[in-house]
């Protein structure tokens, strides 16, 4: 792929024009171009930042299992009276179910302090537990979005597989339009180049009074419908040339241009066949449960199923109990005691439940939802996978045939030229023979594009990712 930058010009903004001379022709091969595509495309690396997008969901939601520290200081003084001089601190730590053990200290003073905040002189410590014993404790917010987010992950690389596929099926298909065009561009110089000689010989056949005049004329028209075919195919591989450096790009998202010596490799089945991995598609039976748009759903349908859990854990009354033992020396371990503690129990239900059963009732639907798309999905696969193998084999058929027809219109049209030359044969019938010939050319063109187009379908139906 190295030597591929010294065929390309580089442009944009921050790149320096260059240009150099090379009088032989390059070329660009299937993989090395499709290569590119893949290491420097902004669509590649766009389906990257997926990836980065999860890991940073990811990060997100382990915060909220992260320990927390709190510290609350309050204090209000009025002519030379301190009302209350209030200090907190509380160090949590939450926990994977709905238990969170924590730390505190206080330190209250004042003449106007409330009678229950009094502490010892040196303040006063506890330790305990919070527990969530209804609503929240198999399953809760936190719980809920850390699973989502890890499903997430897993869901985002097969995204991103799915996206870097069908760049290079794009890419794929505009490299193909290429190889096409530069087909029909040498056939069209070819045949221009024979018109042109055969034209120069009746021309001079006419001098020495072996043509006819009108056979000029024949000729010439039809050197000018071949050099009018030669400039439409010009306009046709400039055009996919530039449709092409649309997916040739390099590093610092830096765009580039094919220099018009870069040519497509003209014998490129087999390496199409290779990077495709064409034998290999045809051949292996599909599992579907495996396919990267199967597994995306599957990680989806997970996800729902977490919210449905979470969702279901909401009918539950909020049942909230806290326990902690107290002391003002936590150096003595013996100082902390069933006998000294703070707790707290919290009750609470809605009477109707409606906003609860109604998010259940939507968390139920989008999993149906997900399952009637999963199936379907699978069926479409299945069919258009079946379909392309069957196409791709009649498109084999078709190439043999095309092939065999384009040899038979070059036989007829050597022997039409040597009987136009032995004199048993006219011009009218040369120009036909050849006619037939460049139609047959050109249908075979044709066919070997939508042959290379199916295989780049089968590759994308089954959402490949290669390693080139």
């Amino acid at each position: 792929m190295k030597q591929f930058l010294l065929f390309i010009v580089l442009f944009g903004a921050n790149a320096m024009a260059c240009s150099q001379t090379i009088e032989q022709q390059n070329v660009l091969r299937f993989d090395e171009y499709l290569g590119y595509v893949k290491k420097f495309h902004p669509v590649v690396k766009q389906a990257e930042l997926v990836i980065d997008e999860s890991l940073a969901k990811l990060l997100k939601s382990r915060g909220a299992f992260d320990p927390k520290l709190e510290v609350d200081y309050a204090k209000k003084q009025f002519k030379n009276t301190t009302y209350y001089d209030k200090l907190n601190g509380t160090f949590k730590i939450p926990t994977w179910y709905g238990v969170e053990l924590k730390a505190t200290f206080d330190e209250n003073s004042g003449d106007y302090l409330n009678p229950e905040a009094f502490v010892p002189e040196d303040g006063l410590y506890s330790a305990g537990v919070s527990v969530q014993l209804g609503q929240g404790f198999l399953i809760n917010n936190r719980m809920a979005s850390l699973k989502q987010s890890k499903l997430y992950k897993e869901q985002a690389i097969l995204d991103r597989d799915i996206y870097v596929n069908n760049i290079l099926y794009d890419a794929s298909l505009v490299y193909f339009k290429w190889l096409q065009a530069y087909n029909e561009l040498k056939l069209f110089e070819n045949i221009l180049s024979n018109a042109e000689q055969r034209y120069l010989g009746i021309k001079k056949g006419v001098e020495v009074g072996e043509n006819a005049s009108i056979d000029v004329t024949e000729a010439r028209i039809a050197v000018n419908n071949r050099k009018l075919g030669l400039e439409q195919a010009k306009v046709a591989l400039m055009n996919a040339t530039l449709e092409l450096s649309n997916y040739l790009w390099l590093e610092n998202n830096i765009p580039v241009e094919l220099q018009p010596n870069v040519i497509p490799d003209v014998n490129s089945e087999a390496i199409i066949d290779a990077t495709f991995s064409i034998n290999k598609l045809e051949n292996d039976e599909v599992f579907l449960n495996s396919h990267p748009k199967m597994m995306s759903l599957d990680y989806k349908l997970e996800s729902l199923q977490v919210d449905k859990r979470l969702k279901s854990n909401k009918l539950l009354p909020k049942i909230g109990v806290d326990y902690n033992f107290i002391t003002e020396n936590p150096d003595v371990a013996r100082t902390f005691n069933t006998a000294e503690y703070k707790g707290g129990l919290n009750v609470s239900f809605p009477l109707f439940l409606r906003k609860e059963r109604g998010d259940l009732k939507l968390a139920k639907i989008k999993i149906q939802d997900t399952e009637f798309e999963i199936s379907a999905t699978k069926v479409n696969l299945q069919n258009k996978i079946n379909a392309l193998k069957k196409e791709l084999q009649s498109y084999t058929i078709q190439n043999e045939i095309t092939t065999e027809m384009v040899s038979d219109y070059q036989l007829m049209l050597t022997a039409e030229e040597r009987k136009f030359d032995l004199g048993e044969s006219s011009l009218f019938l040369v120009n036909s023979r050849e006619s037939k010939l460049i139609d047959g050319q050109l249908k075979a063109f044709q066919i070997q594009n939508k042959y290379f187009s199916t295989k780049a379908k089968l590759f994308n139906s089954l959402a490949v990712n290669p390693e080139l």
